[in-house]
């Protein structure tokens, strides 16, 4: 997916293919119209009341409409407000996220939704707000899900209609790559390390934060050679990526970690450095599992589906 921003000047003019998708798309949620009223006749929502409603919200300066396209089809929207009114409220609020209906269940609201924080982490804001009507159970669910918290409750402002409303502290993003290394027998090797954060320890994959302009690839690399003193090893196909909200440093992060996935013999770290290196690191120890050993662990292992993945990863014999 990704975002496509809508100009001022072409929403008073919106080219007659992309008006189509538009009133298609809001056509495709007339109950939520009908709850909102923003629509006179939410059974009958025409091109040319989408394209009025679009410039409207476009003749704030502090309003973004965003597009969202996934395989080259229009299948969300996303209308934000950098500013609110109310000169107290310091967050930018997201006043619209609607998917196409035909396309809902597929992850694309959860997306877009993590695409519109990106864009606010990286303008360097720190929390975002919404507002959810109080009737409409299914978004205030939504919402909730993805870490929202409900902070107030008071009518909105245009129409004074009783809403939710809700906000979310944007956490630092942080970019990762790690590396599962696989010996001929199939078992996997894993560092111990010290959680910090909670006084714990978990198991995790060699690898870690990406430096400067490091692709991930040349980041896993460089981290499986600093914490293993393998240098004859490199990054094979992408095993998985994924996105998790945890604590680094003390600093609440939301970080995208890419997982790739080699093979290479059984043996131990090696290397004067690797001391000083783990002891950075919080690297306690290490050992090889077998997939039997993952799938009944009792100790902490991230990601925890790694059994799930190699498994998968077998069944299409190793390759992309």
């Amino acid at each position: 997916m990704f975002l496509e921003p809508l100009t001022s000047t072409e929403a008073g003019a919106l080219p007659g293919e992309l008006l189509t998708e538009l009133a298609a798309l809001y056509a495709s949620h007339h109950a939520f119209h009908a709850l909102s009223g923003d629509f006179p006749d939410p059974e009958n929502i025409r091109p040319e009341q989408v394209a009025t409603a679009l410039a409207d919200e476009l003749a704030d300066p502090e309003v973004e409409v965003l597009l969202a396209r996934s395989a080259g089809r229009l299948v969300g929207i996303a209308i934000t407000l950098g500013a609110h009114p109310d000169p107290a409220d310091e967050d930018p609020w997201i006043g619209l996220l609607m998917i196409d209906a035909a396309q809902q269940r597929q992850g694309h609201g959860r997306q877009l939704a993590s695409l519109v924080e990106d864009r606010f982490r990286t303008a360097g804001r720190t929390a975002v707000r919404l507002a959810v009507l109080d009737n409409n159970h299914q978004a205030l669910a939504f919402w909730t899900t993805l870490g929202y918290e409900v902070i107030d409750h008071r009518p909105d402002r245009q129409l004074g209609r009783p809403c939710t409303v809700l906000r979310k502290q944007l956490r630092k993003t942080r970019h990762s790559a790690r590396i599962a290394v696989l010996d001929p027998a199939g078992s996997v090797f894993l560092f111990r390390y010290d959680d910090a954060e909670t006084g714990g320890n978990f198991w995790a994959l060699p690898g870690g934060g990406l430096e400067a302009d490091e692709t991930p690839r040349e980041a896993a690399l460089r981290e499986l050679q600093e914490e293993t003193g393998w240098t004859d090893l490199e990054p094979g196909p992408l095993l998985s990526t994924r996105e998790v909200d945890l604590t680094f440093a003390g600093t609440p992060t939301h970080q995208h970690e890419r997982i790739y996935v080699t093979h290479g013999p059984h043996r131990e770290p090696t290397g004067d450095h690797l001391a000083a290196a783990h002891d950075q690191d919080g690297i306690l120890g290490w050992r090889w599992w077998t997939r039997e050993q993952l799938r009944e662990a009792t100790e902490t292992v991230w990601p925890a589906e790694l059994a799930v993945l190699l498994d998968e990863l077998d069944e299409k014999g190793g390759q992309d």
